[in-house]
């Protein structure tokens, strides 16, 4: 680091020196850091070495534009704690004597702007320190982690004696609580972001900063070491608080590097360049970026144990309630307040056994809330015994499911089991999918948030309370005998992920192996075994396959093969969508599988599939509905007549009566007719478009739907004898969210005037519009591919395209069928976050010819990249 220059002849050649030194200086220390072995002792050095050149830097600084006679610079923040990242603000107090006056300081933020020190600012007199530190909890935060940097040193230790005086360190640690639980909230409440920001989510940087901040505040101690000596930390604790702070440290000083500013949050476009700048490399089974979360994930969670632990600690000691009474629950345990207590320190490493009984008493006993500081620091300290001889003990495996068959409170112990780190060192294979990202387009959790997420989902289909949410699901699960069957599926339905090979058949076997060292009976072995090896297969039939062919219904019931496997695979799957994300699910999809499987349960009943017989009680159906809305008799025989099979099989009753009504009138018009009705899946519209058939009539509809920010979710085209086209497309908007009626009303009319208006235009069709693609699409971007494939009767085509959603993409699509006039009869699009995997069944001459086929695969590769 360049020493400070000598006098120069202006004060102008004076603050280009100094804003040439400061930059040499800074870029000098950023290099060495570059350059050094990724470790946290060079993070630590980086962050200590840029406070130290700012605080030589302002001084030099001050000789060429002074502050206010008698008044003192004093560093806060994160350069009050003596650590600046490489490109964080400088926040500095002027702290004026009193009367002061201000000349010149308005010339010292400027000059320190000039010299390129970002700076943040605050000038006050100590009267003004001691009332804002009263009002207000962001300004004693800033002066408890204060230092002076120049002036007199006794105007700085008589603003922090006053401010000290006025400082409640139980309303100061209950705003720090208040204020740390609402920054959670705005992170989702885990660590486990995809994209985290390293200095702000739960498990972050600045949890480590509050309890420093509230151990400052009630006079308990300036580092780690001084809260050991306080007896707040054991010395095993803060080994561990500065390995994975150096850790946090380490990852947010590469990022600044890597993206040359102030960028906190581990974006997805950063992440490769970071886990290289810290020196991971890929392995076999993950990628360099999934190797550095890996490591950041584990450094958050136990920066989120070491908070509570902390926290809790210093909690008891400022309310003074360590003394209070404590009612005993057994020999071990005790309720402290409504926390589970431990009866003594050693308990754990005594007797192991009362680990999981930590958690069945948290399932089973009234009032209590959580656990002590005491009982987390006592489970924290008794890792170690959590080995391969407490895996295997009988007892702890009886325990373990004895947990899991309580009648409440299993998600709660579960995740608290997570949180603590027991759950993975109980099942082994589960420590492997700890923190582990997952790679694609729709899921949003880490592995092991994602099938917690999918527990709590199946546990809720057993509470009352929330039947609500999913009344065919409660009432099915209101049926179920073994709930704890399905929640061992449920932890274990991705519990392979990231080995390599099929997940789903390394699961099965995990999971057997689990009921047999558990003592599950051979039958719910089976059951459990079946659930984890095909918990795709039912989402995967219901969203790609034709449900009107009786089949299909016919092999998936045999895959099946009873009632119970059946319900137990369509509570799980449910689930299981559900725990992917928030976007994913939806009530169409909820309808599709809901549908599957009444279709499969009346197979699996002996009724074997017999097409006619079910077409004719459709059409009976049918036409009572039509007499409940007055239609003369014989309404709807035009349009049968004029419709093969095909149409009956895939339309319902309602649906057919509804057709009848709309077009009895329209059946030879030249005009396009379009009618739209609220979804029978209860979101979204349904909408009806009836029209003189032609090549490109398809591509408009999806033409216009896109443009009118509408996404297609479900086709069924059909053609008349007559030569018209009669489909049905279910869609959503992601653009109008009708919340009434009347908002209903309003979209209707709007889908009715304007298709008809697009659907009426004979020029050529518009190119598909290129849209921007999101940022997850870049990072994880999807190959694409299409695949062109025979039906199982060789009658039809069955076309498969796989790739990232756009807007646009199924009129890009729909223009190649067009063009080489290949006939759509149904289309299944099924989006997966930000993934979309479309099936559509077609038919055509141009399908014949293996050279027009590979054109035609050719152009849609094209069209979907």
């Amino acid at each position: 680091m360049p020493e400070p220059s000598p006098a120069p002849a202006s004060p102008a050649e004076g603050l280009a020196r100094l804003r040439a030194g400061f930059r040499d200086g800074k870029a000098a220390l950023l290099g060495a850091f570059l350059r050094s072995p990724p470790t946290a002792v060079a993070a630590q050095r980086l962050v200590r070495g840029l406070s130290r050149h700012v605080d030589t830097t302002l001084r030099s600084l001050l000789a060429l534009s002074p502050l206010p006679e008698g008044a003192a610079l004093v560093a806060v923040g994160g350069y009050g704690r003596g650590e600046l990242f490489p490109h964080s603000d400088v926040d500095v107090l002027v702290l004026l004597p009193p009367q002061a006056s201000t000349d010149g300081l308005g010339d010292f933020i400027t000059a320190c702007w000039d010299i390129g020190l970002e700076i943040g600012s605050s000038v006050r007199t100590i009267e003004d320190c001691v009332a804002e530190a009263q009002r207000d909890i962001t300004v004693q935060t800033s002066l408890v982690e204060s230092r002076p940097v120049a002036g007199p040193r006794r105007l700085y230790e008589r603003m922090m004696a006053d401010t000290r005086a006025v400082l409640d360190p139980r309303a100061f640690l209950r705003a720090k609580l208040l204020e740390m639980q609402q920054r959670h909230v705005k992170y989702q409440k885990t660590p486990y972001s995809l994209e985290p920001n390293c200095k702000e989510s739960p498990g972050g940087l600045r949890d480590l900063q509050v309890p420093a901040w509230v151990a400052r505040a009630a006079g308990f101690g300036k580092s780690w070491s001084e809260l050991a000596a306080s007896g707040l930390l054991t010395p095993f604790e803060v080994a561990q608080l500065r390995r994975h702070e150096g850790t946090l440290k380490l990852i947010r000083a590469r990022l600044h590097a890597v993206a040359g500013r102030r960028e906190d949050r581990l974006v997805f476009d950063l992440q490769t360049a970071v886990a290289e700048s810290c020196g991971y490399t890929a392995t076999r089974t993950q990628r360099a970026s999934e190797v550095l979360m890996h490591r950041y994930y584990w450094a958050a969670k136990a920066v989120t144990q070491l908070n509570q632990i902390l926290l809790l600690n210093m909690e008891e000691r400022i309310a003074g309630s360590a003394d209070a009474p404590m009612r005993r629950i057994n020999e071990r345990f005790f309720d402290r307040g409504g926390m589970l207590e431990v009866a003594r320190d050693d308990l754990y490493l005594q007797e192991p056994h009362a680990i999981l009984e930590t958690f069945l008493l948290r399932e089973r006993t009234p009032g209590i809330q959580g656990l002590s500081a005491r009982t987390l620091r006592a489970l924290y300290n008794a890792r170690g015994r959590m080995n391969g001889e407490f895996r295997h003990d009988p007892a702890n495996r009886r325990m373990f499911m004895r947990i899991l068959r309580q009648r409440s409170g299993v998600t709660r112990a579960l995740r608290l089991m997570n949180e603590t780190s027991v759950l993975g060192r109980y099942l082994w294979v589960f420590r492997r999918i700890v923190g582990r990202m997952q790679h694609d387009l729709f899921h949003v959790y880490t592995v092991d948030q994602h099938i917690l997420m999918v527990l709590r989902n199946v546990r809720r289909f057993f509470i009352p309370e929330h039947a609500h949410e999913y009344p065919f699901c409660s009432q099915l699960a209101s049926q179920w005998d073994d709930p704890a069957l399905l929640c061992i599926a449920a932890l274990y339905h991705d519990v392979a992920k990231g080995r390599g090979g099929d997940h789903s058949d390394l699961g099965a076997r995990e999971v057997r192996r689990f009921c047999q060292d558990h003592g599950v009976a051979r039958e719910g072995t089976a059951l459990v075994e079946f659930l984890v090896q095909h918990h795709l297969t039912m989402s995967r039939i219901a969203q790609k396959e034709d449900l009107s062919d009786p089949e299909v219904i016919a092999r998936f019931a045999r895959l099946v093969g009873n009632e119970r496997r059946l319900t137990a695979l369509y509570l799980l799957t449910v689930a299981d969508i559900r725990g992917t994300s928030p976007k994913v699910w939806n009530a169409w999809k909820g309808k599709l599988l809901e549908d599957l499987y009444r279709h499969t349960l009346r197979a699996l009943g002996g009724a074997r599939p017999h097409l006619e017989a079910d077409i004719e009680a459709r059409k009976l159906e049918a036409r009572n509905l039509l007499a409940l809305h007055s239609a003369l008799p014989g309404t709807e025989e035009p349009l049968w007549k004029s419709l093969d099979l095909s149409y009956f099989a895939r339309h319902d009753a309602a649906e057919l009566a509804w057709h009848a009504r709309a077009l009895w009138r329209h059946l030879k018009t030249a005009a396009p007719v379009v009618q739209a009705r609220v979804s029978s899946a209860g979101e979204g519209l349904q909408v009806l478009v009836y029209s003189p058939d032609r090549p490109d009539l398809f591509a408009r509809i999806c033409g216009y739907f896109d443009s009118a920010g509408f996404s297609i979710q479900d086709a069924r085209i059909h053609t008349t004898r007559a030569g018209y086209a009669l489909d049905t497309f279910q869609v959503v908007s992601a653009v109008h969210a009708p919340s009434s009626p009347a908002d209903y009303r309003d979209l209707i009319s709007l889908v009715e005037t304007q298709a008809v208006q697009a659907l009426s235009s004979t020029g050529p069709l518009p190119e598909p519009a290129r849209s921007r693609v999101s940022r997850r699409v870049k990072y994880f971007p999807v190959v694409p591919r299409v695949a062109l494939n025979p039906d199982e009767r060789a009658q039809r085509w069955i076309l498969s395209v796989s790739a990232s959603d756009r807007a646009g993409l199924l009129y890009a699509i729909s223009r190649v069928l067009a063009r080489h006039a290949v006939n759509l009869q149904l289309a299944k699009v099924s989006t997966l976050g930000e993934r979309v995997e479309d099936t559509f069944l077609v038919d055509g001459p141009a399908l014949q010819q293996t050279r027009l086929q590979l054109q035609i695969e050719t152009e849609l590769l094209d069209a979907v990249a």
